[in-house]
């Protein structure tokens, strides 16, 4: 199936690791032409060759995602490479505190997380909003997370950030879609990877005195298809809403979870 993204200039935040990497390379396969934004470019770059490499006009660009003023440079930059913006990929963010209570959790750690997963995204759909109004196109995916679908206990910084980023992106949906664009959040559940072992499982593990294979097996069970999704599952979800297939669709939290949220 064309997903007719050939060419069409997009945006993506966080590209260097995990499922970064995975929604980068999956876009670079069906020929977008890929700006990559984050804070440490020494670890794009890696990435960015690899997109280079599928014959893909790439584009690094520095940027703290929680500066106002670097995000519209990173939209302005753009625009003079490119001409246009037709996707903005949201993928880097934070997970905030692990198995700390609301009540052990500092200010200053939710202020943290808080700022990262939604001011962040905030600024990038603010720099670039304009540029697809006046285009009356444009694809923007926030990539938040089930915690905000359902709320998790010793998570709660996380989760609150994820459950802000949805509304964030509810109401951009309802004032830009008389624009014709579209505006939707993929909400992962636990992802394998570095994070998920190295960091939600290690700290299952010690709690439980249990091995770490056997705290990823606890976390598959409360999946109805008892498996954890992958990078892969996730960068499909971003494809599939980034493109003309869905058309339609706006203003949806996508999981992408192996029916945990739904539960």
């Amino acid at each position: 199936m064309d997903l007719q993204l050939k060419d069409k200039v997009t945006v993506i935040t966080g590209p260097a690791k995990g499922m970064g990497r995975a929604v980068t390379l999956a876009f670079a396969e069906h020929g977008a032409k890929l700006v990559l934004a984050g804070r440490d470019t020494t670890a794009i770059e890696p990435v960015a060759a690899e997109a280079r490499a599928l014959g893909v006009e790439t584009l690094v660009v520095q940027c703290d995602l929680t500066d106002e003023a670097q995000t519209q440079a990173l939209a302005h930059g753009t625009l003079e490479r490119f001409g246009r913006i037709d996707v903005l990929v949201n993928v880097a963010g934070g997970s905030g505190p692990i198995g700390k209570t609301g009540v052990e959790t500092s200010a200053a750690e939710f202020n943290d997380i808080v700022e990262l997963n939604m001011t962040g995204c905030f600024n990038t759909m603010r720099a670039v909003l304009p540029t697809m109004i006046s285009q009356r196109a444009g694809k923007v995916v926030n990539v938040g997370g089930t915690f905000g679908m359902r709320g998790r206990a010793g998570r709660l910084a996380y989760s609150a950030s994820k459950w802000g980023l949805r509304g964030i992106t509810k109401s951009f949906a309802l004032e830009v879609g008389p624009h014709n664009i579209n505006v939707n959040c993929v909400a992962p559940g636990m992802v394998d990877g570095p994070r998920f072992r190295d960091k939600v499982c290690a700290s299952m593990a010690a709690k439980l005195g249990i091995t770490l294979e056997e705290a990823m097996t606890r976390h598959a069970a409360d999946y109805a298809l008892k498996r954890v999704s992958t990078d892969t599952d996730v960068a499909n979800a971003c494809l599939f809403l980034a493109s003309e297939v869905s058309r339609q669709i706006t203003g949806v939290d996508l999981p992408v979870d192996g029916g945990w949220a739904m539960l």
